[in-house]
């Protein structure tokens, strides 16, 4: 493994809530209607340091898409996903984009976004 190099963003920042690695800023938000398993979640045009898992398919309420788990390079943890391909002619907009769960970053802001029924709860809630 190389070293690492983490890109330092500036201004009103998402970051991991984990290790506090920057990840994206707020003026690069496509969209606030996002949601997840654990509660809502942002679309991004851009999200930096963070690596990209597998390619697969994944159903999803807006249909059949081609997406990657994507995780925080300071940590590791799974902070969301990056769509790769959308299938529905109405999603194009999306590939090329990401999305952060807020249930698994800190706001710009500094607060982090809980979910009730996942406060105390462990990683294997995310399997």
């Amino acid at each position: 493994m190389g070293r690492l190099f983490v890109v330092n963003l500036e201004g009103k920042i998402y970051s991991c809530k984990h290790c506090r690695t920057h990840l994206a800023l707020c003026e690069d938000i496509v969209s606030k209607s996002f949601h997840c398993r654990h509660g809502k979640a942002y679309l991004f045009n851009k999200v930096v340091n963070v690596s990209v898992g597998e390619k697969e398919e994944r159903q999803m309420t807006t249909g059949m898409h081609t997406v990657a788990d994507i995780f925080c390079v300071g940590c590791g943890s799974i902070v969301g996903w990056t769509y790769e391909t959308a299938h529905e002619k109405s999603q194009k907009y999306k590939e090329g984009k990401s999305v952060l769960e807020r249930f698994k970053v800190s706001g710009p802001d500094g607060s982090n976004y809980w979910v009730g029924a996942h406060i105390g709860g462990s990683d294997a809630d995310d399997a």
